[in-house]
């Protein structure tokens, strides 16, 4: 019993230090000069610790013709993903409660469309939404973006939340209207104040989601508009001067930090959110 409980410690942790070993390598790098760089090695510490490479990727590294860093694009991300997520998971919510709560004629059909959008590639939207967005006036603007990040997580927040609250009695909804509560009282009422769990789920989802997405950053949006991950991948491609690979480093944890922030401070009641009233009684 002993051996095997060793065995399984071990596998562990070579697990944890194979997939720990590519951000070592950023770190180590990012606060490297660049003489170290090309006279050690990867894993190598730094003989001089300096953290000029951060000042850098932050303030004044160059993106494409521009050299102020990805100071203004990572506050870009910020203002994209904090009202996505809050408008998408709010939506959400209201979304699942009338999918398992309210049932209507065709709300099963009406939720299996819905349910398509967690598995319609994110390539089949770009020209329909592109031509929506200049419709409206939105086009390569931030609340066109965000209105994209909205609609897209629309599926999946609905679905936490319906799959959520199918779990919650449906005698505690009949309760209360036999005691004079409406739609909206029920839902501010009963259903919210149980639903922390998988708000911390969507929340979870849906900041990962939107902060790590390129594709309709790249798409939707151009110049100052841009989220921190499109400036990431132009600091790496841009070709002026010498290549500074601890800057690159920087920048690249930089960009990562929020979302490993919000796993860090939030991973533990992610999976508890997710089979959270997955057993009744």
């Amino acid at each position: 019993m002993l051996f095997f409980r060793a065995a399984i410690y071990a596998i562990l942790i070579i697990t944890a230090i194979y997939f720990l070993i590519p951000l070592i390598i950023m770190i180590f790098t990012s606060v490297k000069t660049m003489n170290d760089i090309r006279t050690g090695n990867f894993l190598s510490f730094p003989r001089e610790f300096t953290l000029d490479a951060w000042k850098s990727a932050w303030d004044t590294a160059c993106i494409g013709v521009t050299c102020n860093g990805i100071k203004g694009y990572f506050w870009n991300s910020v203002k994209i993903t904090v009202p996505a997520v809050s408008i998408s998971t709010i939506i959400g919510a209201a979304n699942g409660y009338v999918f398992s709560k309210w049932k209507f004629w065709g709300s099963e059909v009406f939720f299996s469309i819905l349910l398509l959008g967690c598995f319609i590639p994110f390539q089949i939207i770009l020209l329909p939404m592109a031509k929506l967005l200049g419709m409206m006036g939105l086009a390569q603007t931030l609340p066109g973006l965000i209105l994209v990040h909205i609609i897209y997580g629309l599926a999946f927040t609905t679905l936490f939340f319906r799959n959520f609250y199918v779990t919650i009695p449906q005698e505690l909804v009949k309760a209360a209207k036999i005691d004079g509560a409406g739609f909206f009282r029920i839902f501010f009422k009963i259903m919210l104040p149980v639903s922390i769990p998988i708000f911390v789920v969507c929340i979870i989802w849906q900041t990962t989601q939107i902060w790590n997405d390129f594709l309709f950053g790249v798409v939707f949006s151009s110049g100052e508009t841009q989220p921190v991950t499109v400036a990431l991948n132009n600091l790496v491609n841009t070709s002026t001067g010498v290549k500074k690979y601890n800057v690159d480093m920087a920048a690249a944890i930089i960009a990562a930090l929020p979302t490993m922030v919000v796993y860090i401070v939030g991973g533990k009641y992610f999976l508890r959110g997710l089979t959270a009233g997955s057993v009744k009684g």
